[in-house]
């Protein structure tokens, strides 16, 4: 199964957490590729796709900052209109639901990062669908 590990950073919802967190990448050098933030009241999730997450993870945890690891799918679309609604209508045809969804454009091509309820089910519609699943080396030699 081709996936990306993600970081998700729980921030404050506070003046100064978001700069706290870019600035210790920053200091470690750990390059980023994508990211989004999403908050409720109290606190945000900043979700990132990084070179070297494992030592962003541990970059983080030293400094004291709540973080986790996860897998998430990644694929490449042709930068048509309409390309995401086609893969998400696939995936969701088969009965599975899209947790979270972020997109950005790398290379010519739009990138849709998604998690979903079931991760193996996923797998097979994407090889199924002929979708191209980016790995976290692969994604990292586009940029």
């Amino acid at each position: 199964m081709k996936t990306v590990k993600q970081i998700s950073v729980f921030v404050e919802n506070k003046s100064g957490t978001l700069v706290r967190v870019l600035e210790l990448f920053k200091e470690a050098r750990i390059q980023l590729i994508a990211s989004t933030i999403s908050d409720t009241v109290e606190y945000g999730i900043y979700r990132i796709i990084c070179a070297e997450p494992d030592r962003a993870l541990e970059v983080l945890k030293a400094a004291g900052i709540s973080a986790n690891a996860s897998e998430v799918f990644a694929i490449t679309l042709d930068n048509v209109p309409g390309r995401a609604a086609d893969a998400v209508r696939q995936i969701s045809s088969a009965g599975i639901a899209i947790s979270y969804l972020y997109s950005f454009m790398l290379a010519g091509k739009g990138i849709l990062v998604f998690r979903t309820d079931n991760p193996e089910k996923t797998a097979q519609v994407i090889d199924g669908q002929g979708m191209n699943a980016l790995t976290g080396d692969t994604l990292l030699s586009l940029v």
